[in-house]
């Protein structure tokens, strides 16, 4: 079943893919065969939707942003635990077999002790649409930095002060650079609507360095540098191609903990979900107060 509150679009994408279409929410939360709901509308109105989701009994799988405040997402995840159901933020990039090796590999030693991370993501992207709206949660801090700073708090640990700056167009926060100290190195971080920013991302160490080609988030080819006695070794080339665009293994893997009785995916909960979306909303805050209008 599909869900939609556009019902020109909605009836396109249910006859693409050939299944029933619905404006009605209660529908989907009514509807027995409705294992799992992955709620992937702006980031603006996930809040109050995953609540009514959960509250009626479904199990939500929530496209990233889970949503504009970690006060918000920590809502829903109260929420969810009150209806025994399981809700997980959609963040595909954890669950991708390439970057599972990479962390792997990091995780081991291969690149030494990690102590600094970057990343980018800019583009850009065509007017109109939920990117440039404010009440839709246009922000390139919720939809673009979030990769980047869940892949460092994810190699470096939680973030423990940050600095930033940006612009800010029609209350949206358009371009954004994040300097972020963790608890074990520093993390860099640009991202755009306005322009291209390179879509590469690194995590560097103590004995070598590992790139994830772009777009990073979603990539299937990445590199190791590491030391050797002769100094630093060629590069050793990992590629994983992608299954399903990129979301089928998150999506597998959510399927399984719920089987198993998981009420959080124990790889991407609460813990590793709150304190990003706390970075991105205290960034936006400065950014959308101090930042340079574009």
């Amino acid at each position: 079943m599909a869900w939609g509150r556009d019902e020109q679009r909605l009836d396109a994408f249910a006859r693409r893919h050939d299944t029933v279409g619905t404006t009605r929410l209660r529908d989907v939360v009514d509807n027995d065969a409705v294992d799992i709901a992955y709620l992937a509308t702006p980031a603006g109105t996930h809040h109050p939707i995953a609540l009514e989701l959960l509250a009626g009994g479904c199990h939500v799988l929530i496209e990233k942003p889970m949503a504009m405040s970690a006060a918000h997402a920590d809502e829903i995840f109260r929420c969810a635990a009150m209806h025994d159901r399981f809700v997980m933020e959609g963040m595909w990039m954890k669950f991708n077999p390439l970057h599972r090796e990479v962390m792997r590999r990091v995780a081991g030693g291969d690149i030494g002790d990690v102590r600094y991370v970057r990343g980018g993501f800019g583009a850009p992207f065509p007017p109109g649409g939920s990117r440039w709206r404010a009440d839709l949660g246009g922000s390139v801090l919720f939809n673009q930095a979030i990769y980047t700073t869940t892949l460092a708090s994810w190699a470096l640990g939680p973030v423990v002060s940050q600095s930033g700056s940006g612009t800010v167009r029609d209350g949206v926060d358009v371009s954004a650079e994040l300097t972020l100290h963790h608890e074990r190195g520093v993390s860099h971080a640009a991202v755009s609507a306005l322009s291209f920013v390179d879509v590469t991302a690194s995590l560097s160490g103590t004995r070598g360095w590992a790139t994830l080609d772009g777009m990073f988030w979603a990539g299937s080819e990445a590199r190791l540098h590491t030391m050797d006695a002769g100094g630093i070794a060629p590069p050793e080339h990992l590629s994983v191609p992608l299954e399903g665009y990129g979301y089928t293994p998150m999506i597998r893997s959510v399927h399984e903990v719920v089987a198993a009785g998981h009420r959080q995916h124990p790889e991407h909960d609460a813990s590793a979900t709150l304190p990003v979306l706390d970075v991105l909303a205290s960034a936006r805050s400065e950014i959308l107060r101090e930042g340079v209008p574009a």
